[in-house]
């Protein structure tokens, strides 16, 4: 009796009546289960591969590939190893999400804006893009570049010549850059694509400022574009920043469609291999955690510069 006053009057709590430790105790006892879920999975997925006498291993990374690949920037031959054409498939892959990601944020940034503009010719011009592109299949986009705009392009003997650039159906050349035509039609299906709905972030970003910024910004006697860039898209930034990322994110992984028109990406030769080679598991488990990797970097990316733009409550 003694020791339950006392208990009481210390204002000890024993532990199995703590909400903390129930919390606690329920995360470590959905973590085992799931653990517990994915083990007997896998162990079935063995058993089941071994009975039709499919064995898992990743011992044919290092076979010789015995397969061209038509464009890429790193050293690779037919008598390179698997191993060495996948890395040269992602490779690519980051070459061409590198770039359509600049691109396409320049192309939304500048198409948000327009559609905001008092110019009825701009904001019509704007629209028109935004609602076009965005409401057509990505595929069918990448299909009409590539077939209906640079493989109708001239041949290499006979190039048109446009502000410092040669366009051929062979490729596009020129400020130090080489594409070819595969390369040309997914950087601009994927740029000119993701930016539409870049724009409609933006377009929305812009518009949650309160207008009181923007009037106090005039009062001071800075210039419309000079408000927009000093005072209005700073503040919007924290309102667009979240959607950017999903667009990024859906771009590097759209940057898959590269199969139907021939350009060397991760997923094509990683179909590639798997024809090849017949290890399905092992090369889709590469291409899932090649995709997974790039997608948690863009995140965590996106979530720093995130966190350094926020306000800080006191």
């Amino acid at each position: 009796m003694r020791d339950r006053v006392k208990g009481r009057l210390d204002g000890s709590i024993p532990v199995w009546r703590s909400r903390r430790f129930w919390q606690s105790a329920g995360q470590f006892g959905a973590a085992l289960g799931i653990a517990i879920a994915l083990g007997v999975l896998g162990d079935n997925l063995l058993f089941n591969l071994e009975q039709i006498g499919i064995r898992l291993g990743f011992d044919f990374l290092g076979s010789q590939a015995g397969f061209t690949i038509s464009d890429t920037i790193l050293p690779y031959t037919p008598a390179d190893s698997y191993l060495r054409a996948l890395f040269v498939g992602v490779i690519n892959s980051l070459r061409v999400i590198g770039l359509a990601l600049v691109l396409a944020t320049a192309i939304g940034i500048t198409a948000g804006m327009a559609r905001l503009s008092t110019n009825w010719l701009v904001r019509t011009i704007a629209q028109i893009y935004v609602e076009t592109l965005r409401n057509t299949p990505l595929l069918l986009q990448l299909f009409f570049w590539y077939f209906a705009v640079f493989l109708t392009l001239p041949n290499a003997a006979n190039p048109l010549q446009i502000l410092g650039w040669t366009l051929s159906s062979s490729g596009v050349m020129g400020w130090g850059l080489q594409m070819s035509s595969e390369f040309a039609s997914l950087l601009a299906g994927l740029s000119l694509y993701t930016g539409t709905f870049i724009a409609e972030i933006i377009r929305g970003g812009i518009q949650s400022v309160p207008r009181g910024q923007t009037e106090a910004a005039r009062s001071l006697g800075l210039k419309p574009l000079s408000t927009l860039w000093l005072v209005v898209f700073p503040q919007a930034l924290r309102a667009i920043l979240p959607p950017l990322a999903n667009q990024y994110l859906n771009l590097a992984k759209n940057s898959s469609l590269a199969v139907a028109i021939g350009y060397p990406d991760l997923y094509a030769i990683s179909s590639t291999t798997f024809n090849q080679t017949g290890r399905a598991v092992e090369v889709m488990a590469i291409v899932m955690v090649s995709y997974l990797i790039l997608s948690l970097s863009i995140s965590l990316l996106i979530n720093i510069y995130n966190r350094s733009i926020q306000l800080v409550e006191r």
